[in-house]
């Protein structure tokens, strides 16, 4: 829980010892003892297993990985709790580019990995959001979305393979003048590469005060706009499912309307 340190079981396992300190972003639920930062495990073990094993695979050329902390049994988890090795870095605002970048290189290392068997089985809200954005559930089964038929209305089919991407890479890549970028918090999603960068692009419209300026980080990529556009909708719809109750925002007050907007222009102008 948020608030609540990591248990003295757990830093008797892990062989840890020294103050936790609350660590600041996400779900504030993470603590740092020393060189260790430790969370409550929100995701199953064999998924950790699977994760600690690809990141300890991958060759990290121009970026760093944290790699997994075992007990001293060789669990990963233990009383509810996880650990990682802590990597030096901060979360800096602005520097989308480089996010896009180092991502497009992490990327790179993982292609080949084979499709985890997991990922087919969620059903959490972001799981959902992303299979509607991908037309493997019907948009028609999400149909109280603000924006999500125009969005759909503007798509064109994509042929592009997929791979084993970081789905989340805004605020998840940290920054430090000595050292690449640390990527954490693995969210692993089966798209095209090109996706997790228009997610980045699509946070930084709706969340970050980026502008219509963000897209040169992309001129490279063919098709953005569908990229883009999938990412609108993965966000939408997501956000929709964590808050069912609330009502929809005034367009005044609509923080995705803008970055909507866009996307359909750019759709519409083929880029």
């Amino acid at each position: 829980m948020p608030g609540q340190g990591p248990p003295a079981a757990a830093l008797c396992a892990f062989g840890i010892a020294g103050t936790a300190l609350q660590l600041a972003g996400g779900q504030g639920s993470s603590w740092r003892v020393g060189d260790v930062v430790l969370k409550p495990a929100d995701r199953s073990e064999p998924e950790l297993e699977w994760q600690a094993e690809v990141l300890a695979s991958i060759s990290c050329d121009g970026f760093r990985v944290p790699r997994a902390r075992r007990a001293q049994d060789g669990s990963l988890v233990v009383a509810g709790w996880c650990a990682h090795e802590a990597v030096e870095g901060r979360d800096e605002g602005r520097r989308w580019a480089d996010i896009i970048a180092v991502g497009q290189r992490f990327h790179g290392a993982l292609l080949g990995v084979p499709r985890p068997a997991f990922i087919a089985r969620r059903r959490d809200p972001w799981a959902i959001g992303d299979r509607v954005a991908w037309g493997e559930i019907p948009a028609a089964d999400a149909p109280d979305v603000k924006h999500l038929p125009r969005l759909v209305a503007a798509l064109r089919p994509l042929e592009a393979p997929s791979q084993l991407v970081h789905g989340d890479l805004g605020g998840n890549v940290l920054f430090d003048e000595r050292l690449p970028p640390a990527i954490i918090d693995f969210s692993p999603y089966w798209r095209p590469p090109p996706f997790a960068s228009a997610v980045v692009v699509a946070d930084a419209l709706v969340w970050e005060g980026a502008d219509e300026g963000i897209l040169d980080a992309v001129e490279h990529v063919e098709d953005f706009d569908q990229y883009l556009l999938r990412a609108l909708i993965y966000r939408t719809v997501t956000d929709r499912l964590a808050r069912p109750d609330e009502p929809h925002r005034p367009d005044e007050d609509d923080r995705y309307l803008p970055a909507v907007e866009l996307a359909c222009r750019l759709a519409e102008e083929g880029r």
